[in-house]
């Protein structure tokens, strides 16, 4: 049995609402579209037009998926993030349009900074999918601009290594897997061998008691040890801004994602250190703190 392309969708709207999906029209349009190969605009000519049942059926099987709480993006294998496309798998967190926020900063510092001989060296931890390193590399290229960019997770840095391929970028980005500065020894004064102009992250931030109180489509598919930022959420923050003044130049901008709520505990941090400059807080296009800024100070 075939059916009209409006009544289909029409079908995988209801699921989704049902099911409890956020943007349930969005999301059938979208994995009909990622079905067939092609646009979305192709869905606005073509309503009255019959399915084939064979496309029916495959389609019918993405509804399930969705419908059972799998993220339409790790159903079709991507996300688009700062104009670029991200393979995504349930390896890596689905990036976020709220970290563009970070990206669009790190690239307004680094288009500040005198560019010394070398060019620039920037150091991204909790790598992920690769969309803040690829995207720094691919908005920054001409800018002579090396990155250097660490996870924890094997499997993510694979993930990763592809994005930077198929956005031209790999011979901008050297990957590691490691813990946060693991994968950078230190020389005998506990300084980084590598010093960097530029440290970015956007690390775990859940309270761990708060796991369990995230979406379903979060909670069950996407990876918890991206996620997890211990009992106050600050685990991941204190172990970086410890370290980061030791791997930073002088001068040298951190760059630190951080949750709604962490407006005054990540900055106090910061402070607490005395390594750093006064920290700054930018709020994202909702109005919620996003972003922390600082700089290493010149006697580090």
């Amino acid at each position: 049995m075939s059916l009209l392309l409006k009544d289909i969708l029409n079908i995988a709207e209801t699921r989704f609402k049902d099911a409890g999906c956020l943007t349930p029209r969005l999301d059938a349009e979208i994995l009909f579209c990622h079905l067939i190969k092609r646009d979305r605009s192709y869905l606005f000519l073509h309503y009255g037009d019959e399915v084939t049942e064979k496309t029916c059926e495959e389609y019918f099987k993405l509804i399930d998926l969705r419908a059972s709480g799998k993220p339409v993006q790790y159903i079709i294998g991507y996300q688009e993030f700062m104009g670029l496309k991200f393979i995504v798998n349930e390896s890596v967190l689905i990036p976020r349009q709220d970290t563009e926020l970070l990206v669009e900063t790190a690239i307004d510092e680094l288009r500040k900074m005198k560019i010394p001989i070398g060019g620039l060296d920037v150091l991204d931890l909790c790598c992920g999918s690769g969309a803040i390193a690829v995207s720094l590399a691919y908005h920054m290229k001409g800018s002579k601009i090396k990155i250097m960019a660490s996870d924890v997770s094997a499997q993510a840095i694979e993930v990763a290594k592809s994005n930077a391929k198929n956005n031209g970028v790999s011979d901008m980005i050297d990957f590691k897997v490691g813990d946060l500065f693991g994968p950078f020894p230190k020389n005998r004064k506990g300084k980084g061998k590598k010093q960097f102009n530029l440290i970015i992250s956007n690390p775990p931030y859940i309270k761990t008691d708060d796991l369990s109180t995230l979406m379903r489509e979060v909670r069950e598919h996407e990876p918890m040890l991206a996620l997890d930022g211990g009992d106050d959420g600050l685990d991941f923050y204190r172990r970086i801004i410890n370290e980061a003044h030791s791997y930073l130049k002088p001068g040298g901008v951190l760059l630190l994602e951080i949750g709604y709520d962490q407006g005054q505990s990540v900055p106090d941090l910061i402070r607490n250190t005395g390594y750093y400059n006064e920290p700054k807080v930018l709020k994202d296009l909702a109005g919620h703190n996003r972003v922390v800024l600082t700089e290493a100070k010149h006697q580090n």
